[in-house]
């Protein structure tokens, strides 16, 4: 069978003969950076379409793809059950005990039936199971399962968390994120909202706007006291009462406010973050495969959920830089009624923009359905691989059809309608027509065997026994501080004296003012061998003490703020602690402000992770997780610029080696020609078969080469008066060979490049020059605490 273990290239299946409706031998193999202009896949139920799906994911996690997959249906979690031994005792937790009962075996024979199907069906299609075992190797698979806790739970509330910075310079992005997260939210709470004209949607706008804006947090808890007290005066022209009288406002905070206490909205609160980096990235950096099951929602959940998660792909995708090669696959499997024709849920607008700006970042998008009259094709333009299976009904094909030919007339495209009108007649089960705009005609194929068990949808307690135990994340409990000492009134300070307060954070307990000594400083850090050149902005804290002398600036706190975050006037009704006598003299400031500095040229370094093997060092402030997966990406995307260069390389050779071998046919006697052409064909399907080895989408069969060869050999020597062309064409077939033996060792050592998950990585520190070290301010800074009912102060800041 034709080797389909091939770098940066996707096994789904083999060629079907159009005439025939029978599978060839010719492997279909999918370039993955095709990918990156998007897939959509549509086919009825039983088409196949989900193993086929099932398939791709498979493909792209072997290549150390991360995806993201939204299962509406409870299918995908099939991923997780992949059985390298492929025995019946594997499966037997796992079969439908109906299908068992229907056929009258007993559930322990139907799973021994179903290992041997799976084992029977692997083999047919050239898998064995170490592939399995490879499969489960490159990836993490998990199951999520937003407000429940069956599976992995989900934490919506970072959702509301600002947007950063760069996602917010993107103006219309940053707009849609806003309007998204109002509708999406309304939503849940059965509130149909325009966002033109609902009161509800534009002052909860205004509001995330408001915060997100300067940076700030927001979470449900906070909403439902804002929406009682604003914190703008006017919306629009109007001012806040006109506009939205309180008694109203009201009545939608205790909505809000009933939401977040009803007892089955715990489960969207607990778990992990909705992180989409943590989301496709273990904590080492391994990809990850995170399957997000919402068949348990109900459908204004599942609205609300994928709205949310599709702003977060936005949000991240943001801040990637750009590349090429395919960097994560997003999924959805049966997207029907979130990407409508005609309406516009919350879900569409930001499902369009990651369809129109995804490419350039990387992220593949794919979508499959049932239903494609529920589809919008003009929003699908920028797909370029369609997977078209057995549809339902004359209708169905005809929309699909419809769709296509829009869809070539946007972008340009080829499209022969009656000839994919006729092969989508008469379709079997699991063939399919992939029209892909990198390809110059529609190929109709069989997907593989997938490696994975499709039993069918997972209910929320199998999900269960597929999640480790002890998986939510809890908060961790604080120490307790020690009791603090009386408070009084706030102290007097000199006017020339700069004063800061930290801002307030928590919301139960008294207010008590702390006095520390605020720092704020650029520290350079610049070593050019390794290429660093950064600049950092450090907010530094330090407690006050009596004695000016024993102020401590080598054990000072660093600050998760911006000089921005500070502000200039305390909350009201604050108690305040004593001030030591030398903070209120403003000598003491000019001496604190050199020992800063000192402190700062002392302590402070800039630690590099660098992998001598790949060349490459970490970016400041980069983790080891992120940069052991910007060493995958980057390798990925170096990976496919080699194979680029080799197929522009050996190209021309094999052209060249073609033309001449045509010109030794026409040394051969006429009455020979017979015989020589049979030569000249072999010869040239040697020729194909090395550019085989590098094209995903070449069709050819790489054993192919062997057998051409050898019938180079059988036909040149039928006859003993074609000696001269014998001669002649059998050294062009050692050539031949000997360039295909050139490539298959330059195509293994790209393969065998370094792993970026267990490259050796050295930590070198960068220090600054104390040239490098500028103190831009010394202040005394006020940090607020909250009092507990034992009176010890909390730390309220932040």
């Amino acid at each position: 069978m034709q080797d389909f273990e091939k770098l940066g290239v996707f096994y789904l299946g083999a060629e079907v003969d159009p005439a025939t409706r029978k599978r060839t031998d010719d492997l279909l193999l999918y370039d993955s950076r095709d990918l990156v202009t998007h897939a959509v896949c549509v086919g009825m139920t039983g088409s196949g379409k989900t193993g086929l799906c099932l398939d791709l994911i498979e493909e792209a996690a072997i290549d150390g793809v991360p995806a993201l997959l939204i299962d509406p249906k409870g299918d995908l979690g099939n991923l997780l059950l992949t059985f390298p031994r492929l025995q019946g005792s594997d499966f037997r937790p796992w079969i439908n005990e109906d299908d068992a009962r229907r056929q009258g075996i007993e559930p322990d024979a139907f799973a021994e039936q179903q290992a041997e199907l799976w084992k029977k069906g692997l083999a047919d299609w050239g898998q064995q199971p170490d592939r399995i075992q490879r499969l489960r190797d490159a990836a993490e698979f998990a199951i999520y399962t937003p407000g429940s806790l069956s599976g992995r739970p989900l934490s919506v509330i970072a959702s509301f968390a600002a947007p950063p910075e760069e996602a917010r310079a993107d103006g219309d992005l940053y707009r849609q994120r806003i309007a998204t997260t109002a509708t999406s939210l309304l939503g849940l709470l059965g509130i149909d909202a325009d966002p033109l004209r609902s009161r509800e949607h534009i002052l909860l706008s205004t509001l995330f706007d408001q915060f997100w804006s300067q940076g700030k947090d927001l979470d449900l808890a906070q909403l439902v006291g804002l929406i009682q007290n604003p914190p703008v005066t006017k919306v629009g022209v109007l001012d806040v009462e006109s506009f939205y009288p309180a008694k109203e406002r009201f009545t939608l905070a205790m909505q809000l406010n009933n939401l977040i206490a009803s007892p089955s909205f715990a489960a969207w609160t607990a778990g992990e973050p909705l992180d989409v980096g943590r989301l496709l990235y273990g904590e080492r950096g391994k990809p990850r495969v995170s399957i997000l099951s919402i068949a348990h929602l109900s459908d204004g959940e599942r609205m609300f959920f994928v709205s949310l998660l599709l702003s977060q792909v936005l949000t991240w995708m943001q801040s990637q830089v750009g590349t090429t090669s395919l960097r994560a696959l997003l999924y959805m499997d049966e997207v029907s009624g979130y990407m409508p024709p005609v309406a516009n849920p919350p879900s569409k607008p930001p499902f369009l923009s990651l369809f129109k700006h995804a490419r350039a970042f990387g992220l593949g998008i794919v979508v499959a359905t049932q239903n494609p009259v529920d589809l919008d094709y003009k929003a699908l333009s920028n797909a370029g691989t369609w997977l078209l299976g057995r549809l339902q009904t004359e209708r169905d094909k005809q929309r699909v059809l419809d769709g296509l030919e829009g869809v070539s007339q946007i972008v340009g495209s080829g499209f022969e309608r009656s000839e994919i009108d006729k092969m989508l007649s008469n379709l079997g089960k699991r063939q399919f027509i992939m029209q892909n705009v990198h390809d110059e005609h529609p190929v109709l194929f069989e997907s593989r065997w997938a490696m994975s068990y499709l039993r069918g949808p997972l209910t929320l307690q199998q999900i269960q026994k597929l999640t480790p135990q002890g998986v939510a994340s809890r908060p961790a409990t604080a120490a307790a501080p020690a009791v603090s000492t009386m408070a009084k009134a706030r102290p007097v300070v000199p006017p020339d004296i700069d004063q800061v307060f930290l801002p307030l954070r928590g919301s139960s307990g008294g207010v008590v003012y702390r006095p520390f000594l605020l720092g704020t400083a650029s520290v350079t850090f610049s070593d050019a061998k390794i290429g660093v050149d950064q600049n950092e902005a450090l907010v530094t804290l330090t407690p006050l003490t009596e004695s000016a002398a024993g102020l401590d600036w080598d054990g000072l706190q660093d600050l998760d703020l911006a000089e921005s975050d500070l502000e200039t006037q305390p909350v009201a009704q604050a108690d305040w602690e004593d001030l030591p006598s030398p903070a209120t003299k403003s000598k003491s400031y000019a001496g604190w402000k050199r020992d800063l500095s000192d402190a700062l040229f002392r302590t402070q370094q800039l630690e590099i992770r660098r992998s001598a093997e790949l060349g490459l060092a970490s970016k400041p402030g980069e983790s080891e997780r992120d940069f052991r997966i910007r060493l995958g990406g980057e390798g990925r995307q170096e990976r496919d610029r080699q194979i680029e260069a080799l197929r522009q390389k050996y190209g021309p050779k094999v052209a060249a080696l073609q033309e001449r071998i045509r010109k030794a046919e026409s040394a051969v006697d006429r009455e020979k020609s017979q015989t020589t052409q049979q030569t000249v064909q072999a010869a040239l399907s040697v020729g194909a078969a090395v550019l085989g080895s590098l094209f995903g989408r070449g069709r050819m069969t790489a054993n192919k080469a062997v057998t051409a060869a050898r019938g180079v050999g059988r036909a040149f020597g039928q006859h003993s008066d074609v000696n001269r062309a014998e001669d002649n064409a059998g050294a062009l077939t050692e050539q031949l060979q000997s360039l295909q033996s050139e490539l298959d060792a330059q195509v293994k050592a790209i393969g065998e490049r370094a792993d970026p998950l267990t490259t050796p990585l050295e930590v070198v520190a960068v220090r600054p020059k104390k040239s490098g070290v500028e103190v831009r301010r010394v202040a005394l800074a006020w940090a607020p605490h909250r009092r507990q009912a034992d009176g010890s102060l909390d730390p309220s800041w932040g």
